[in-house]
Order: C-alpha cells, then sequence, then structure tokens
C-alpha cells in the first residue's frame, strides 16, 4: 500500500518549457547585479563563501560570479546555484513577474491524494526554497501546504540509492510504501534500487517503449493506479505501459 507520493517538479508537475524558458534565463540575466548589490545580504554572504569553500581557495566577488554564471550556463545542480537562482526567483515570484506552472491534472490529483491522507513530498534539484515558491505562487493558488516536506540536492543527487533512503529515514516509512514520480530514468533507476515503487511520467510527447519503467502521460492515469493496487513488486522496475491497458 502506498502511504507517500514524493514527487519531481520538471516535466512530472510542471512544464520543462516554464523551468528552461522561464525561470533559468530570468535568474541568469539577473544573477551578476543581483550579487554585487546584495553582496552584503546574509544570504548572499552565506552563498558567496559557500562557492570559496567548493573552490579551496580565496575568490574575490567578480571570480565567485564567473563561476556561477558558468555553473548556470552548464546547468550544473549545485547547491550554492540553486540557493541563489531561488533567491532571484523569490524576487520575480513576488513582483509578479511570473507564476509557477502546474499541471491541472497534478494540481487536482495532488488536493485529492492529500485528502486520502496520502503523505506528499517533493524531491527536486531545484533548492527547496524555489520549489516551495513555485508551489506557492501558482494559478491553482499557495499548494505548499499539500506538502509535508520538500528535500533538495543537499540530501544527495537524484541519480543515487542513497538520496531515496534517506528521504525514506526522514519521512519515517519503509521504501516499499513510497511512490517516486519522475521523467528521468535515472532517478527512477535510483529511488527503485532503493527499494521505492516508481512511475515515469512522460508529459508532452508520446512515451517511449522501450522503458524499464511503467510510464504515464499525466497525474490521472497514476490514480487509477493507486485505486486498481497497480504498482507491481516493491521496488522493481515496471515494463513500460499505460493505465488504459498499454495503448501507445
Amino acid at each position: 500500500m502506498i502511504e507517500a507520493i514524493v514527487t519531481d517538479i520538471e516535466g512530472t508537475t510542471s512544464s520543462l518549457a516554464f523551468v528552461k524558458e522561464v525561470l533559468f534565463p530570468y535568474a541568469r540575466e539577473r544573477l551578476a547585479d543581483f550579487v554585487r548589490t546584495r553582496r552584503d545580504d546574509p544570504e548572499v554572504k552565506a552563498v558567496v563563501e559557500e562557492i570559496r569553500a567548493l573552490a579551496g581557495r580565496e575568490l574575490d566577488l567578480e571570480q565567485v560570479i564567473a563561476r556561477l554564471l558558468e555553473w548556470s550556463d552548464q546547468d550544473r545542480k549545485i547547491p550554492p546555484l540553486k540557493t541563489l537562482q531561488g533567491m532571484i526567483w523569490r524576487w520575480g515570484y513576488e513582483n509578479g513577474d511570473f507564476q509557477g506552472h502546474l499541471y491541472e491534472d497534478a494540481a487536482r490529483m495532488l488536493r485529492r491524494w492529500k485528502l486520502q491522507g496520502i503523505a506528499l513530498y517533493v524531491f527536486s534539484s531545484g533548492s527547496v526554497a524555489a520549489q516551495k515558491l513555485l508551489f506557492g505562487h501558482t494559478a491553482f493558488g499557495d499548494l505548499t501546504p499539500l506538502f509535508r516536506g520538500f528535500f533538495d540536492t543537499r540530501t544527495g543527487s537524484k541519480k543515487e540509492p542513497e538520496s531515496y533512503r534517506k528521504i525514506a529515514g526522514n519521512i519515517g516509512l519503509e521504501p516499499g510504501a513510497i511512490l517516486f514520480l519522475s521523467d528521468v530514468e535515472a532517478e527512477l533507476d535510483a529511488a527503485a534500487k532503493a527499494g521505492m515503487k516508481v512511475i515515469q511520467v512522460v508529459r508532452e510527447e508520446a512515451l517511449q517503449p522501450p522503458s524499464a519503467f511503467l510510464q504515464v502521460c499525466d497525474f490521472e492515469e497514476i490514480d487509477r493506479l493507486l485505486q486498481q493496487g497497480s504498482m507491481g513488486p516493491e521496488g522493481s522496475p515496471q515494463p513500460a505501459h499505460q493505465a488504459d491497458g498499454g495503448k501507445k
């Protein structure tokens, strides 16, 4: 029985295009000026010091900015970059420059699962602060109260089984009672190796057989599988098919 659901964001609850075409460019364009003008802000100072610690040597502010811009251009999943991006996005959300994108079916099913007593969590490469901003500023209202917890890469890599074991330990459930949702096979593989049940969400393109994992197009299909108890053996990869009987 599934007692908790842990969901990815990009390509799962939310459009990849929103993240890649709205959020990332917005932060990239403002990153240098944000660090320069807020260099004395305690949150920014902490990020700068973390980057210096990662470098293992003293960097001046412009060198720190250059490193951040390089990581941004490479889409690196490095915690201090993600933290800084989250700060910039907070400014954008609060100023009404954009809303957090969420698929309608995801908003609806998350609310349903919450009412059914399923514990909901997020695991994303974006910082916890950025996750809360996205779910807190959607066309469907503030959805952060739906979730019991948020995890980011400070927990560990999304492609390493140990990260999912840590999440299960934090939640306080056996991995087999947890369902992980993502569009990325490497993440699903890591979660499955940790003992979680997994489903691959394929949003804006056709299902892609052959896949090691059960694939769905939206959260309504996931809900049907939950109602049917069709998760398969605990923690094992699932054969690719749709919830409507395998139609491609």
